[in-house]
């Protein structure tokens, strides 16, 4: 794992905790509302495109296996039974073609939901997504308005190599004219799901195949057809006064576990998930920052051009008097994602990296038994 402070990149310690053995969340440390029952994620969304579907005859579904199959990952299954071929519609294997169909249908009023069954593949079908998409609007002097939703996997999974394991938030948040979601929670995936479908500017949703089985409580409010969440806005999971740690999709629960092992040892960190990775919520980070006079940022993909370098850029601009110790950067190596399953896991964030990152700001010693 690398970690970087200020300019200076220095390595981890060879020690992993496997993902398996690593809850995204203590649910003790989870701040949900009231929750009377729990779901998982990939129910979470599922219910959420069903629900918009059947209020709005103009969202529809598109991608490869999404209707006979029922989703690669199940995310649509009954969709095409319940609402037909003409509106969940299987597709061949050619992300530029149904990409650039979504997009035009877009321009004509309807609702697309573009499903890539990886991010990975929607490099095939870049051009659409930013020069058609994102630009329209803008273009035409507002005239034109693209509602359309791109949604998939993305980041690491588990030994698939280095073509499918990038995350590509950054990439997609570099660019004006779209908005970039990535849930962590099933509060998260259904809210934020449904105010990208709703919205009316292209919405491009982060999603984690190892998030999809995950069950997390969510409240009769979280369940009513009319939930949605705010875009632009974060989230603070887990209070705290002595350090900010910043995270999005998979690291969120990464970072409670770690604050979780922290508090142990008397440092109380604030957890803040962010949901929305552009706009980012600048405010609610800065906010935490000037509280905690510490941060500590997380995210899966590369080091260099990050999401955690932005966040980083903008406490510095923001906040910088508030600062008591130099910002830690924890990111995936930056390496193409190795296959070996030891490699693989030496290649992305683990909570001991966090747990040392966080007690390095505080002048803590970072030995290894934090994490015991």
């Amino acid at each position: 794992m690398w970690g970087i402070v200020g300019q200076r990149v220095f390595r981890h310690g060879s020690s992993a905790m496997s993902l398996q053995g690593t809850r995204p969340a203590i649910l003790a440390s989870r701040s949900f509302s009231s929750a009377a029952k729990e779901m998982t994620v990939r129910d979470a969304l599922n219910s959420a495109i069903d629900e918009e579907m059947s209020a709005d005859p103009k969202v529809f579904l598109m991608g490869e296996e999404v209707g006979e199959y029922q989703g690669a990952y199940k995310i649509t299954k009954g969709l095409l039974e319940k609402y037909g071929p003409d509106r969940v519609l299987d597709t061949p294997i050619t992300e530029a073609g149904f990409t650039g169909i979504g997009v035009g249908a877009a321009y004509h009023g309807l609702k697309p939901i573009i499903e890539f069954m990886t991010f990975n593949f929607s490099m095939q079908a870049i051009d659409h997504i930013i020069n058609s998409a994102a630009k329209s609007n803008y273009m035409s002097a507002g005239q034109i308005s693209v509602p359309i939703v791109f949604r998939g996997p993305n980041g690491a999974a588990a030994g698939v190599g280095a073509q499918h394991s990038q995350c590509y938030a950054s990439w997609f948040a570099s660019c004006p004219g779209l908005k970039v979601l990535a849930p962590y929670s099933s509060e998260d995936a259904r809210g934020l799901m449904k105010a990208a479908i709703r919205d009316p500017d292209p919405v491009v949703f982060l999603e984690n195949e190892l998030l999809y089985g995950e069950s997390f409580p969510v409240s009769a409010e979280v369940l009513d057809s009319s939930f949605s969440l705010p875009i632009g806005k974060a989230k603070i999971e887990r209070e705290g006064k002595d350090v900010t740690i910043t995270a999005f999709s998979k690291m969120v629960g990464y970072a409670l576990k770690a604050a979780e092992i922290l508090s142990k040892e008397g440092i109380s960190a604030e957890v803040i998930n962010l949901r929305s990775i552009r706009p980012l919520d600048r405010a609610t980070i800065n906010n935490s920052v000037r509280k905690t006079n510490r941060l500590v940022t997380v995210e899966e993909g590369f080091p260099q051009h990050g999401i955690g370098a932005e966040i980083c850029a903008s406490v510095v601009e923001d906040s910088f008097e508030y600062l008591d110790a130099a910002i830690e950067r924890i990111a995936g190596a930056d390496v193409p994602m190795p296959y070996a399953a030891n490699l693989e896991r030496l290649a992305v964030p683990q909570v001991e990296d966090i747990v040392r990152a966080a007690k390095r700001t505080c002048y803590r010693s970072s030995s290894l038994a934090a994490t015991a």
